[in-house]
């Protein structure tokens, strides 16, 4: 008799579907019959610089010592970021990218008879965890493509464990100030544990933006998670972090998996954090590009959403699969979003100036072509 073997899985995991990262540019070579160098992707929210020359030249160091394991607690980078942003070593539990510190998380403080609470359009890897670890979601409408604090904050009750909170979020960009954050801190119950996940937190510029880890202090039930794939270009290397009190990191590094971060993302992260050129350097592009692309869609008559992450979300209609398909057949990959609940929209990583002027052509040619019915 043939098994059922998904039956076999936990009841969480069973409903689960797989997690669709951006389409790889090899993948969208092979499909179409392109040339890979001429691909360009806006897909995935990653550093358009490349690399960091400080992180390669660590990188390629820590090669040398490839039959050895990594050190499982990463002193070095944990000491460096110690100093950078003024906690101390054992609050921070370092993961492969901040991914893994979300499931830790999950696992550590939510199970069957617990809620979760996240919102509407937020990042897709939070229902996932909690879904995984059997606790039950509770998503709350969004507010303005953002979210909705006050709401968040009436949906607690008595079985709710966990709020994540993306700040910014993605996939729209938007961003609570830090009055909003502090109110809305100040209603959640010490019992219940508030992840502030600020993935794309290099990017914001001004005061008024919070700072999670200044907040730390006042709310011991606070977890923030950051990581160096964005603003720090190391998305491939898988190197994610969070800050919280030293009782929580005791309790996340008690289910961390040794070694989950390799040796060459450890040397590569910690390199980084000393190329203060590379990071203003990044925000200076992002900037410019999100006003370039802004200024494109204006001209084109397109909604979009105002981001201060390194992407941008635009409404090009329900035809968005339509366009979505004629960018890649001109070589330009791009994030369909209706996965999210935002079926009219495509996300846009923000690209060097050329590759968002190349984005903008295929996308002018793609809405004429859809518009003319051809």
């Amino acid at each position: 008799m043939a098994i059922d073997y998904q039956r076999l899985a936990v009841e969480g995991v069973q409903s689960l579907s797989p997690y669709q990262p951006g389409k790889p540019i090899d993948e969208l070579a092979r499909e179409f019959g392109l040339d890979p160098a001429s691909i360009v992707k806006l897909a995935s929210n990653e550093n358009p610089l490349g690399p960091s020359d400080r992180a390669l030249a660590a990188a390629q160091k820590a090669l040398s010592d490839l039959c050895l394991y990594p050190d499982g607690n990463g002193f070095d980078l944990k000491q460096a970021l110690s100093v950078r942003l003024g906690v101390k070593a054992d609050q921070i539990t370092l993961g492969n990218g901040s991914n893994d510190v979300l499931e830790i998380i999950a696992r550590c403080f939510a199970d069957a008879d617990d809620e979760v609470i996240f919102s509407q359009y937020a990042f897709a890897v939070y229902p996932l965890v909690t879904q995984a670890v059997g606790a039950k979601g509770v998503c709350v409408p969004a507010l303005e493509w953002g979210h909705d604090l006050d709401a968040m904050a009436n949906a607690i009750t008595d079985r709710t464990r966990l709020i994540f909170v993306a700040n910014p979020n993605n996939p729209t960009g938007t961003v609570q100030g830090r009055a909003a954050i502090e109110a809305f801190l100040d209603r959640v119950p010490a019992n219940v544990i508030v992840v502030l996940d600020e993935a794309y937190c290099e990017y914001l510029l001004g005061n008024e933006y919070p700072d999670g880890i200044q907040l730390l202090p006042r709310y011991p039930n606070l977890i923030v998670c950051r990581t160096f794939s964005k603003a720090w270009g190391l998305a491939a290397l898988r190197v994610g972090y969070s800050i919280c009190s030293p009782e929580i990191t005791d309790v996340l590094n008690r289910v961390r998996q040794p070694f989950n971060v390799d040796s060459i993302a450890l040397a590569a992260a910690t390199a980084v954090l000393e190329d203060e050129a590379y990071l203003q350097r990044s925000r200076k592009v992002n900037e410019a590009g999100l006003r370039q692309l802004e200024a494109a869609f204006e001209r084109l008559g397109l909604e979009y959403i105002p981001s201060v992450g390194n992407f941008i979300a635009v409404d090009v209609g329900e035809q968005s699969q339509e366009v979505f398909q004629s960018l890649l057949a001109q070589g330009v990959i791009v994030r369909p979003v209706a996965g999210y609940g935002m079926p009219c929209h495509l996300r846009v990583s923000v690209g060097l100036s050329e590759e968002n002027d190349r984005f903008v052509e295929a996308l002018e040619h793609s809405l004429n072509k859809i518009r003319q019915g051809g």
